[in-house]
Parts: structure tokens; C-alpha cells; sequence
């Protein structure tokens, strides 16, 4: 797949089969647009095209809300989805300037001028241009004069992605990784530096590695213990994971825990990933370092299982 960040120096696409859309989370909802993407540039020839936005478009119109926890950081979206086979990735700076293109300066001098698609593959509420004046009526009047094919998103399908993302960063922050992963169709992710803490796991018998995500928009779950995997320098580790305040210990700071079955190794300023495979349970605070202990044994049983 070839990235394309410069929207003023684009190739010819070869008959773009093209759709647009933010993609947080190359979800299912996500995964079944994008299939009607590839088979459709299968029966035309073409290539396909997926445009989206960065930074996201909430964050620079409308209500500006002070966080906007995202499934995946940019990064991540162009991993999964160069892994589905996309022949093209554009990613348009999402700006004030940009945001305030009038519906027809949208289509003619962005849309058609920049892209020249073949087919456009689009929902039937898709909204755009400033004031979200734009819509799928409007692309019909340009499709005929302009002589590329338009296809609407079937409302099942396009209701399934808008509400999905959504709903997966809900069940993440409420801690069901079990519906967020089957929504997703993967193990949700997330990755971080290992830093110094203040190595009382070891104390206890339970090293840990503390994670510092670098990314303020990246999703972190709700406080709780997890089951996980871990991924350092590509070899994948079994493992178990805290999130919260470490109550036990009379701690105020919401930090990362992982503690890394059969594993000793300094990994001090490595970068590692960790994939959610289950909650265990809530954040608890125990009597002393004695209970947390015990309770720890059962927390990896549960995780090995």
C-alpha cells in the first residue's frame, strides 16, 4: 500500500475505486466497506483509494471536546489497513482552511480535481463541505456530468461503522473486552515505552513494567487487571495488566502495570505492544501487600487460562 500525505502532488490513479472516511478502528463495520471496495475494483480494473483525515475532523470543527480517545493513532489505522490490502492510503490534513470548503469546492476543486475517480463508493447520509451541506444528492448531479460512477453504502452497513466506533471506545472504557475485540476483529492494542517505576512488584514477586503511552488521543480501558500479550522486540509474551491507582499502596497517579509471565530482561526505554485479550477483574484495594500477593496468584492462573 502506498501512503499518500501531500494531496497537492498525487498520482494518476488507475481508475480509482475510492471511498473516504476517518477508519478509527478498521473495524468489522469498516471491513465490510472496504470489501465492497476491493470487489468492485476487482470487476472495473481499478486501484483502490481510501481517503481520510488527520488530525480527526472532531478535533478541529465542531464541539472541540478537551480529549478525543481514538482507537487507533494514525500509525495503527495504516497498519491494519495496508494489512487489507489497500492499494492507496491518502491522508488529507484536516484544517480549518479545509474545513470551511463549500459543498461544490469540496467535490470540484478536492474531490474531482485531486482524484479524478473512477468510482466512488459513499454513504447515502454522507455529509461534507462547510456547514455539512454536502450530500449524497449533490455527488449525483456531479457524477453524470463528471463521468464517474457513484455507490451508495447500503444504511445497514454505513449505520453499522458510524455506530460501532463509538460503541467499541464505550465497551474499552467500561472494561468488556470480550464485546470490543469480537467488534473489532482483532485484540484491541495499544503501545508504549517501559519506564522506571518504583519496583515494589518485585518486592512481591510480581515485577512490573511500566508503560507510558506517548499519544493523549490513544484509548486506554478502564481501571482493572486484564489477561494480555505483550510484544517485545517481535517475540509475543503472555501476561497480566494493571490499570488504575494502585489503591493498595495509597497510590494517587493512574499508571500501567504489566507483569511478563517467564520473562527477565531489562527493557527500560523499549517500545512494547500490548493486546487485550480479557478483564480479569476490577481494581481492588487489599489489606496489605500480603493480600495483593495472593490475590495475584489467582489474577495469573485466571490470565494463563
Amino acid at each position: 500500500m502506498k501512503v499518500h500525505t501531500d494531496i497537492d502532488h498525487l498520482p494518476a490513479f488507475r481508475d480509482a475505486v475510492t471511498t473516504i472516511g476517518t477508519f478509527d478502528g478498521v473495524h468489522l463495520g469498516h471491513r465490510q466497506i472496504i470489501s465492497q471496495l476491493k470487489e468492485e475494483a476487482a470487476r472495473t480494473g481499478g486501484e483502490t483509494v481510501i481517503i481520510t483525515f488527520h488530525p480527526h475532523p472532531r478535533l478541529v470543527v465542531g464541539s472541540k471536546p478537551t480529549v478525543l480517545y481514538l482507537l487507533n493513532t494514525l500509525v495503527e489505522k495504516t497498519a491494519l489497513l495496508e494489512a487489507e490490502g489497500i492499494d492507496h492510503l491518502v491522508v488529507v490534513p484536516f484544517t480549518e482552511s479545509f474545513a470551511s470548503f463549500s459543498a461544490k469546492d469540496y467535490i470540484e476543486a478536492f474531490l474531482i480535481s485531486k482524484f479524478h475517480p473512477k468510482t466512488l463508493i459513499i454513504g447515502y447520509d454522507h455529509r461534507f463541505g462547510a456547514g455539512r451541506k454536502g450530500d449524497f444528492k449533490l455527488l449525483e448531479e456531479y457524477a453524470a456530468s463528471s463521468r464517474f460512477a457513484l455507490i451508495e453504502i447500503p444504511g445497514h452497513l454505513l449505520h453499522q461503522s458510524a455506530i460501532s466506533s463509538t460503541r467499541i471506545r464505550q465497551t474499552l472504557l467500561d472494561g468488556n473486552i470480550a464485546e470490543a475485540n469480537e467488534l473489532l476483529g482483532y485484540s484491541y492494542f495499544f503501545s508504549g515505552t517501559v519506564a522506571e517505576g518504583n519496583k515494589l512488584g518485585r518486592t512481591i514477586g510480581y515485577p512490573t513494567a511500566n508503560i507510558e503511552i506517548h499519544n493523549d488521543e490513544k484509548l486506554t480501558p478502564g481501571n482493572g487487571v486484564y489477561a494480555v500479550n505483550i510484544r517485545v522486540k517481535e517475540v509475543l509474551y503472555r501476561g497480566m495488566m494493571n490499570i488504575g491507582v494502585r489503591p493498595t499502596v495509597d497510590g494517587t497517579r493512574r499508571v500501567i502495570e504489566v507483569n511478563i509471565f517467564d520473562f527477565d530482561a531489562d527493557i527500560y526505554g523499549q517500545l512494547v505492544t500490548i493486546s487485550l485479550l480479557r478483564r480479569l477483574r476490577g481494581e481492588q484495594k487489599f489489606s496489605g501487600l500480603d493480600a495483593l500477593r495472593e490475590q495475584l496468584a489467582k489474577d495469573r492462573i485466571a490470565a494463563i487460562l
